[in-house]
C-alpha cells in the first residue's frame, strides 16, 4: 500500500476497521494500522479522530484498571457506519476496475 495511505483514506475509516474485530487501545490500533497499510498514524491524528467518533456514538471507551491504556469498541451504530463505507468503498472499487480495464492505452492531453 502507498505509504500516504493517510492522505487517500479517512483516518475515521481505518480506524473503524481496526476495532471491526475487537476493542483496542490506542496504541494497538496504531500498531494495527501500520501493519495493515504501512502508514504510520500520528497520535494526534488517532485521539483526535477517536474524540470525533466517540461524539458520533461510533465507538466507546471501556472501562479498564489500567488508566494508561483506554480501550475502545465500536457500537452498534459504528458497526453500521463501518458496513456503509465498506459497501460504498466496494461500488467504487468495482467501477475503477471496470473503467481501467476497458479504457485501453492512457491518452495524452495536447
Amino acid at each position: 500500500m502507498p505509504s500516504d495511505i493517510g492522505n487517500l483514506i479517512e483516518p475515521t475509516l481505518l480506524i473503524l476497521v481496526a476495532l471491526a474485530d475487537e476493542p483496542k487501545h490506542g496504541y494497538a490500533i496504531m500498531q494495527d494500522l501500520e501493519a495493515m497499510t504501512g502508514w504510520q498514524m500520528r497520535a494526534g491524528t488517532l485521539y483526535g479522530a477517536l474524540a470525533r467518533m466517540g461524539r458520533r456514538a461510533w465507538i466507546e471507551e471501556i472501562q479498564s484498571d489500567d488508566y494508561r491504556r483506554r480501550p475502545y469498541a465500536l457500537t452498534a451504530a459504528g458497526r453500521l457506519e463501518l458496513m456503509r463505507h465498506l459497501s460504498l468503498l466496494d461500488v467504487i472499487t468495482k467501477t475503477g476496475h471496470k473503467r481501467i480495464r476497458h479504457r485501453g492505452p492512457t491518452r495524452r492531453r495536447a
